[in-house]
């Protein structure tokens, strides 16, 4: 089974930064596309940034020139790099990978548990 865990968010000014990282672990065979996704308080989780295994990446409109997804595949470690941030940007982190585990049972999706992100003003 494979786990997904993330860890970097807390409290920051508008105007701040911070960077968040998800660590996959567990038994883990291949790791394809990633991604960070976002829940406010009522409103839908959405899309983040994505990253697949060869690099590429996309943004949602929101966040495009001001946050940055990269991935250590050695580590099997994603980033979220948030600079500029807005009170908006407060919302739960949530992590997401498309894995085929250890049993070559896959590809299937995998979550983290969240992380906290809250701007204030």
């Amino acid at each position: 089974q494979v786990q997904l865990v993330e860890s970097g968010g807390g409290l920051v000014q508008a105007g701040g930064s911070l960077r968040l990282s998800c660590a996959a672990s567990g038994s883990i065979f291949s790791i394809n596309t990633m991604g960070w996704y976002r829940q406010a308080p009522g409103k839908q989780r959405e899309l983040v940034a994505r990253i697949t295994g060869g690099g590429s990446t996309n943004y949602a409109d929101s966040v495009k020139g001001r946050f940055t997804i990269s991935r250590d595949n050695a580590k099997n470690t994603m980033y979220l790099q948030m600079a500029s941030l807005k009170p908006e940007d407060t919302a739960v982190y949530y992590c997401n990978a498309n894995v085929r585990d250890g049993k070559l049972l896959g590809p299937y999706d995998c979550w983290g548990q969240g992380t906290q992100v809250t701007v204030s003003s």
